[in-house]
C-alpha cells in the first residue's frame, strides 16, 4: 500500500515538473516576442564598441541581462552587429 502511494505522489509530482516547465517556456518565447531583436541587438552593438570587439565579453554581457537568449542566437546577433 505504501509503495502505492509513493508511485502516485511521484506521477503527481512528475506532471506538476511538466506543466510548469512548459508554462516557463510559453513564457520565454512571449518574452523574446515583446523585446524584439533590436533591444537586443542595441545593447550587444553597445557592448561591443565598449569591449573593443572582443566577441566573447560582448555575448557573455548580452545573455547575463537576457538570460532567455540561447547562445546561438546571440551569437547569430553578433554576426549582425559585424
Amino acid at each position: 500500500m505504501s509503495t502505492l502511494i509513493i508511485w502516485v505522489m511521484g506521477a503527481g509530482l512528475l506532471l506538476i515538473n511538466i506543466i510548469l516547465r512548459t508554462r516557463i517556456l510559453r513564457l520565454e518565447a512571449s518574452l523574446k516576442e515583446l523585446r524584439g531583436s533590436q533591444e537586443y541587438l542595441t545593447y550587444l552593438h553597445k557592448q561591443a564598441q565598449a569591449m573593443q570587439n572582443n566577441k566573447v565579453a560582448a555575448i557573455k554581457a548580452l545573455r547575463k541581462k537576457y538570460p532567455e537568449l540561447s547562445l546561438i542566437e546571440a551569437n547569430k546577433l553578433w554576426q549582425q552587429v559585424q
